[in-house]
């Protein structure tokens, strides 16, 4: 081996070491694989924080709802975003599954899936400079479809990709460096957002571009992950994994926690709502709720990573019992009358996202962790397709429940968040 790769595989080597709690043992990998781990994990984080940058530069619920109605879209299109996005990349995956796990290689699928959300991501500029009204609504609706297939596939297949490279006890860790690194960087485009100094029409669209760019280099690193080929497995048809969920308890109890902890993603709205119903209409603009996501992801992914190398099980308890907290503290707030202070909402705000992270870091490695090793992309598929529609019908839940009010819906995702505390502490705790 030259001199230059001895001196780079010593450097891989020590950065690893210094990032992850413990390196002893394989963590599950194969000799060889285990040989790779190290490089294996720092190309894990470099992708994984490039592909997080773009997603928070391309947003959907503040970044793409703003620019539709910059360009005068009508309202029911900036109203499909946030659904298109979400079915578009969970419902999918049960059938784009089988494909995957019939990859002897499948980091190609997740180097595919990148690399057709910068194409698309370059789509949506294009069609901001040149449409405007309901075209420009009809044709960026249809390019974040695209998107969101394409994020699908990427999903479904990062699962096996990160169990099959790195090991048990090193996987926190590499997602969520990788969460913080990219959080850190959608900190400062937010701050950018909030100062005024550029025009925001034109941010926006370097955002965008900036996040095509970002969507290519990540399928460029990830094409060079060290992936031992394997033999590739006929998956089930699409409808049959779902007898997975009569066949493993853990896992039909998994998605109960994981479905309870959507209050956590569900709940901002509405905390921005009694916001403005206490006279914070600046709470709102865009730059503020970047910002509020972005510095929570930033202060927390690192430390829930570590921790979900130790017990992703006790990351979603404690996820749970924090975002509950969190809500109760919103209408306790409201009612006291103290929702209109300056510090109030923002920090709970805060807390509530920082358990959403949680809630991503934990169910996440606990997947990847108790899905058997060739059936992870099944599992996945299974999970967010469930998942998936769950969220879809939220749309209507949350209309429903609105009608009484911010705070009763807020209570009533605060006592899904305790629910999930109770289900996930039933989980089996996953040890090498």
């Amino acid at each position: 081996m030259p001199k230059n790769d001895v001196r780079t595989a010593s450097f891989e080597e020590t950065l690893f070491e210094a990032l992850v709690d413990d390196t002893s043992g394989t963590g599950g990998l194969t000799e060889a694989q285990a040989r790779h781990e190290p490089v294996n994990f720092l190309r894990h984080a470099a992708s994984l924080s490039m592909s997080k940058i773009a997603d928070g530069l391309i947003d959907p619920k503040l970044v793409l709802a703003w620019l539709l109605a910059y360009l005068g879209a009508p309202s029911v299109f900036v109203g499909l975003l946030v659904p298109i996005r979400e079915a578009g990349a969970l419902l999918p995956q049960l059938f784009t599954a089988p494909r995957v796990q019939a990859m002897a290689r499948r980091k190609w699928a997740w180097v595919a899936g990148s690399i057709g959300q910068g194409v698309v991501a370059a789509g949506i500029v294009l069609a901001a400079l040149t449409l405007t009204g309901s075209v420009a609504g009809v044709v960026i609706c249809a390019l974040l479809a695209v998107l969101a297939v394409s994020r699908s596939v990427c999903s479904v297949s990062y699962s096996d990709i990160l169990g099959k490279t790195v090991g048990r006890s090193r996987r926190g860790s590499a997602t969520g460096l990788a969460s913080s690194l990219g959080a850190g960087a959608v900190v400062i485009f937010a701050l950018v957002l909030m100062t005024g100094l550029l025009d925001r029409a034109t941010l926006v669209l370097v955002a965008i571009t900036l996040a095509a760019l970002l969507f290519l280099g990540a399928g460029l690193v990830f094409s060079t992950l060290r992936e031992e080929p394997a033999p590739g497995q006929a998956g089930s048809a699409a409808l049959g994994q779902l007898k997975l969920l009569r066949a493993d308890p853990q896992l039909r109890r998994f998605i109960w926690a994981r479905g309870l902890l959507t209050a956590t993603a569900l709940a901002p709205p509405y905390i921005v709502l009694l916001g403005a119903q206490a006279g914070q209409g600046t709470f709102d603009r865009l730059g503020a709720l970047v910002l509020a996501s972005s510095i929570a992801s930033l202060l927390s992914s690192w430390v829930w990573g570590r921790m979900a190398d130790r017990s992703s099980r006790k990351v979603l308890m404690l996820s749970a019992l924090a975002g509950a907290a969190a809500l109760l503290a919103a209408v306790l707030l409201d009612l006291t009358g103290a929702s209109g202070t300056v510090w109030a909402l923002p920090l709970v705000l805060f807390v509530l996202m920082i358990a959403y992270h949680g809630v991503r870091q934990g169910r996440s490695i606990y997947l990847v962790d108790m899905a058997p090793e060739g059936r992870r992309a099944a599992y996945t598929a299974v999970s967010n397709t469930v998942i998936g529609i769950l969220l879809l019908g939220s749309g209507l839940f949350g209309a429903l429940a609105s009608l009484a009010g911010a705070n009763v819906t807020l209570m009533i995702f605060a006592v899904m968040s305790l629910a999930a505390f109770g289900v996930a502490k039933g989980l089996d705790e996953i040890r090498d």
